[in-house]
């Protein structure tokens, strides 16, 4: 599972072999959840409010990007939340 980013804690994977639709992972301390890359609509788990909304915040400024790792597995390390 590559590790995407990392900022605040918050853990941002993308696994390789992966079920549609299109999604990343976050971690933080015990929460775990799963976004879609579409929309950044939580798929599975939760996030505290502050950290959903920094995640968010982060994943409209990647989207292309994700989507297109997503697309072509080609996994690399994305600039932090600034």
């Amino acid at each position: 599972m590559p590790e995407i980013c990392r900022f605040l804690g918050i853990v941002i994977t993308m696994y390789f072999d992966e079920h549609n639709p299109p999604h990343f992972h976050v971690r933080y301390n015990e929460y775990r959840a799963v976004l879609s890359i579409r929309n950044l609509n939580i798929l599975a788990g939760r996030l505290p409010a502050r950290v959903r909304g920094l995640v968010e915040e982060w994943a409209e400024q990647h989207q292309a990007e994700l989507a297109h790792m997503w697309n072509t597995k080609q996994f690399h390390t994305i600039d932090p939340l600034v």
